[in-house]
């Protein structure tokens, strides 16, 4: 174990020395906010009592990749599947390029292979929260200090 920065973790989720689910790469790009933990402390006891949202991804299954939608997304369900007793699959013949092309309100992780992810986040984070940074593993242009 070693302690990793979020964009210093990025980095190695990136080269593929270690792997994270979607949420945990979500969070990470959340974290590359904040300069310095003390930053992260003060953010976190300022909005400690504004509440929190429960969520479900909801994967889309797109021609060539995956996304997960967040509440808020365009596409995102009116009444997300939140036991699996639903086994609602979501799926289209499109592109995921395609489906960025088309959209225009995102709360999503898109997933082109298992090491290649993108943030994307465009709408108002609820209850004072932050949104995370829009990340793709592909780039480096994060600036945290965590």
């Amino acid at each position: 174990l070693q302690w990793s920065s979020p964009p210093e973790a990025i980095e190695c989720f990136k080269s593929e020395e270690i792997w994270f689910p979607p949420p945990q790469f979500y969070e990470l790009c959340r974290l590359c906010n904040f300069s310095s933990l003390h930053e992260l402390h003060k953010f976190s006891s300022d909005r400690a009592l504004e509440g929190c949202e429960r969520w479900m991804p909801v994967m889309l299954t797109a021609s060539d990749g995956y996304i997960q939608l967040l509440p808020g997304d365009e596409l995102y369900p009116e009444d997300p599947d939140y036991t699996g007793e639903k086994k609602i699959i979501m799926s289209t013949n499109k592109r995921v390029e395609d489906l960025m092309k088309e959209g225009s309100i995102f709360h999503r992780i898109v997933i082109k292979t298992i090491n290649n992810l993108a943030v994307y986040v465009n709408i108002q984070a609820k209850y004072k929260h932050m949104n995370p940074l829009m990340i793709n593993s592909d780039c480096s242009d994060y600036n945290s200090r965590l």
